[in-house]
C-alpha cells in the first residue's frame, strides 16, 4: 500500500477485523488502494474512492435518503472523493451539500463498503466506484433541504428500509446491519 494512504489502510484492517465476513471485499479494497497513488482522484479511469452516509436521526431509528437526480432512484448521500483520502471527511461534506442536514457527527469507523459499476454517460467512460460509508447521526435538527443533485428527501424508518425490495440492495443491506448493531 502506498505510504499516503496509512489511515484508510489502517481503517480497512478494523473493518475486516469487526467483519470478516467481508473478507474478500475488503481485499478487494486493499488491492484497489495499493494500485496507483490517483485512487481518490475522479479522473483515474479504472475507478476512485467515494466517501457515503449512513445518515440517522438522533434517535437512530430513522435514515435520510435522497431520491437522485441522475439516476433516478433512492440513495444514500455521498459523493466523489476528488482527492480527499479522509474519506469519513468526504461522507460528511457531501451529506451536508446534498441534505443541508446541519450539526451531522460522524461516529465510528467504516461502516459498510460496496463495490459497483458506473455505466459510461457522456465522455465519462465505465468505472467502478469504491464506496467506503461512515455512519453520521443527525442532532437535534433533523430539517433538510432539498438541492439540484435529488429528486428528494425522505426520512424513512430503517426497520422499512430493511424490508423494502423496490430499494437498492445496499441500502437494504446497511439497514439490516444497523439494526443488528442497534436493534
Amino acid at each position: 500500500m502506498p505510504s499516503h494512504f496509512p489511515q484508510l489502510g489502517a481503517a480497512l484492517h478494523d473493518y475486516r477485523a469487526r467483519h470478516p465476513g467481508d473478507g474478500e471485499l475488503v481485499a478487494a479494497f486493499s488491492a484497489f488502494l495499493a494500485s496507483h497513488a490517483a485512487v481518490f482522484e475522479r479522473g483515474h479511469l479504472p475507478g476512485h474512492f467515494t466517501g457515503s452516509a449512513w445518515l440517522v436521526s438522533a434517535d437512530g431509528e430513522r435514515v435520510l435518503l435522497m431520491h437522485h437526480r441522475k439516476l433516478d432512484r433512492w440513495l444514500q448521500p455521498g459523493g466523489h472523493a476528488d482527492g480527499d483520502a479522509e474519506l469519513a471527511r468526504v461522507a460528511l461534506r457531501e451529506a451536508q451539500e446534498e441534505t443541508g442536514v446541519a450539526g451531522l457527527r460522524v461516529e465510528g469507523g467504516i461502516f459498510d463498503l460496496d463495490r459497483h459499476r458506473i455505466p459510461a454517460r457522456g465522455d465519462e467512460p465505465e468505472h467502478w466506484h469504491y464506496d467506503v460509508r461512515y455512519v453520521l447521526r443527525a442532532g437535534a435538527d433533523e430539517c433538510f433541504t432539498i438541492n439540484q443533485e435529488s429528486r428528494a428527501l425522505a426520512w424513512r424508518p430503517v426497520v422499512e428500509v430493511a424490508k423494502d425490495e423496490s430499494l437498492d440492495v445496499s441500502l437494504r443491506r446497511m439497514a439490516r446491519k444497523w439494526l443488528t448493531r442497534h436493534p
